[in-house]
Order: C-alpha cells, then structure tokens, then sequence
C-alpha cells in the first residue's frame, strides 16, 4: 500500500447518504465476499454507523430472502461519486480495518528516518557520528542486513556512549543481540575498559574493585 496513498485518502471527508455520518477509510480485505473479482481498490470508505438505517433494516431482510443473518453497510470506492451496498456478517465486519492516520504518519517517519540513517553509515565513521548507526541497532523494525552492518560499525566509532541504551534495549532478533554483545565485548577491551557485573557501570579492565558499587571485582 502506497502511504502517501493511503494518508491522502484517509484525510478525504466523504458521507453516507442514509445516515449522513462520515465514511470511514478502511484498508480492503484480500478478498471479494461476493463475486470473488476483487474490489478494484486497496481502500474502501464505508459506513460503519450501526444506528444507520441501511444496516439496522436489512437484518431481517437477509433472515426472509436468504435465510441467515447478515445485513448492508454502504461503501464508496475512491475516486467515485455514487457507492453502494456490500453485505456483511456482523457489526465488527471492517471495524479491524479502518486506517490509523496517526499509525500510518508514524510508519512513514520511521521508514524515512531508517532510510536517512542507513544513507548516513557510509560517513558515520569519518565524521565520528554515533546516531545513525545507534537508532538502526536499536529500531527492530529495520532491515536485518543494515542493522548487522551497523552493529559491525561500532567498533570503528569507538565510542562508549553507544553501551547503555544497547544493553538497555529489547532486541526481538537475537542474532542482532549477539553481533552487538560481540561488538561492546571488543569495544571494551579496545579502551581497556570492563563492565562490573554487580552494577554494570564501566571500569578499567585492571580494576580490582569497582568505583561505582564497591564491590570487588
């Protein structure tokens, strides 16, 4: 689904003509209910009013004509001027797919931000620039490749600050957990550095007792 696509169209105002409540911008189910050619769009305006007239009145429609239970919201597909009605089973039917314009602004931000900071790990190095190499370890959401990459990256920007929000951080793909475990590990030992493993604050690597806690070590 094309984003700016989807945002454009998720602004637009568009009204029933039964109830006269504003449609709502939903994403299209894979599938056709009824005739099984498709929608003809990835996004559908539909009234999802349960007190519209057309919904609350076909329920015993459908019961008399075809037996089972079922009813009628109204549908416009985008770029027409006259909808229609699609059939649906339940009142939750495309309640679940009404767009999140405030997600979908979120997902665009974060994909042009990923797409910035991976431009930037070419001369993250040269320039002794941390950021863009610490949101894409720490954005789970980004590729795999490019965050094996910048976890490689660590250990040329030697810079320590990047230990705290790594080992703060929920990883979901534990090979991306590992390379940057390996990474602070070489890092460390690089600066002559440790971490005390009662209270993880960083210390010289000869350091018999830790400054921070105390404790020996």
């Amino acid at each position: 689904m094309d984003i700016d696509r989807c945002i454009k169209l998720a602004n637009e105002e568009h009204f029933c003509p039964y109830c006269k409540e504003r449609l709502s911008c939903c994403e299209a189910p894979p599938f056709h209910i009824g005739d099984g050619l498709g929608w003809g769009s990835d996004i559908l305006f539909i009234c999802l009013n349960n007190d519209c007239s057309i919904f609350a009145n076909s329920w015993e429609q459908f019961e008399e004509r075809y037996g089972h239970k079922a009813s009628c919201r109204y549908m416009l597909l985008p770029g027409e001027d006259t909808g229609m009605t699609i059939m649906v089973g339940g009142a939750d039917a495309f309640t679940g797919s009404i767009i999140d314009i405030e997600a979908i602004q979120k997902q665009n931000e974060r994909h042009r931000n990923q797409k910035s900071h991976t431009t930037d790990l070419e001369t993250c190095v040269a320039e002794n620039n941390l950021n863009p190499v610490l949101c894409l370890i720490l954005d789970n959401s980004a590729e795999l490749a490019v965050r094996k990459r910048a976890c490689e990256l660590l250990v040329d920007l030697n810079n320590l600050d990047c230990i705290d929000p790594i080992r703060n951080h929920n990883f979901i793909h534990g090979d991306i957990e590992m390379q940057a475990n390996m990474s602070i590990k070489q890092l460390l030992e690089n600066n002559h550095r440790k971490e005390c493993p009662y209270c993880m604050e960083i210390i010289k690597s000869q350091a018999k007792m830790c400054k921070h806690c105390s404790k020996e070590v």
